[in-house]
């Protein structure tokens, strides 16, 4: 049986670890780290970790001296060894407060939570057929500083993965109060504009993705314009290409959001390059 680590411990598989009093179960009191482990190493590390401890800064969060990047990436490793994932796997790191209190979280205790679930080699390529997505039209995400989390509230984007599921589609996309484009359920956006590949900036509403960030720094030294700035629906009529991005999917073509049609270019070389970087 599969392994789980929870406060550094190692429990099967399936154990509880919430109770009823929950304030992650309650409240959504927490936030989460989706990585890739690639022959035993973390890809992108230390951006996964300069997220994390930036959110929990910004919720307020007292993990204690001995909660280091250094003791999660070495309990992450392990548990990927105990379950036999280290060629190729996701891993999930939830952290979120204790039990207690109805509202005001109090000096509650910092839990964690670590899975991990092997990957298919389907991973390591670039998708042969393109995305298929849509616009989500029930839901606006703010634009306010805590839009930017991997946060365990994730009610708009699990309404948005559930009708995109109920429409036979891939993904969706959300808007923001501005009725501008934020992200997918589980990937940031990039359209190409006449040679140019535009992403949203953060004050749009996007989670602060991994594999965002670190196509904004490294795509201009691979041959490729890039910028941040607003997308409106709009503005996808007028791109040529387009794609999804996270950590764990790497770059993902897409063929169409909605009616408007999208062809791969330049892509699959995009694709080899973040390949050999990381």
């Amino acid at each position: 049986m599969d392994k789980i680590g929870f406060n550094g411990k190692w429990l099967d598989a399936g154990t509880p670890v919430a109770s009823a009093d929950n304030r992650g179960l309650r409240y959504g009191d927490g936030v989460f780290e989706t990585m890739r482990l690639e022959n035993g190493r973390i890809p992108l590390a230390s951006l996964h970790f300069d997220r994390l401890f930036s959110a929990l800064d910004t919720l307020g969060f007292e993990p204690g001296p001995h909660f280091t990047r250094e003791k999660l990436e070495k309990e992450i490793l392990e548990l990927a060894t105990k379950n036999q994932h280290t060629q190729l796997a996701r891993i999930r790191l939830m952290v979120f407060r204790g039990d207690g209190g109805l509202y005001e979280p109090g000096p509650l205790h910092t839990n964690y939570l670590m899975q991990s679930w092997a990957l298919n080699e389907s991973y390591q390529e670039i998708n042969i057929n393109g995305l298929v997505l849509d616009i989500f039209p029930d839901a606006r995400k703010s634009t306010d500083r805590f839009s930017n989390l991997k946060s365990a509230n994730y009610l708009p984007y699990i309404m948005a993965a559930l009708y995109a599921r109920k429409h036979r589609l891939n993904d969706c996309l959300l808007l923001n109060t501005h009725e501008r484009i934020t992200d997918s359920t589980i990937a940031n956006l990039f359209i190409s504009i006449e040679g140019k590949f535009i992403t949203p900036p953060l004050s749009e509403g996007c989670v602060a993705g991994v594999m965002r960030r670190y196509l904004l720094e490294k795509m201009p030294d691979w041959g490729f314009a890039v910028e941040e700035a607003p997308i409106s629906v709009a503005d996808l009529e007028k791109a040529d290409h387009a794609f999804l991005t996270n950590a764990v999917s790497g770059i993902r073509w897409i063929a169409s959001i909605g009616k408007k049609k999208f062809t791969v270019g330049r892509l699959g070389e995009l694709y080899k390059w973040w390949q050999e970087k990381t």
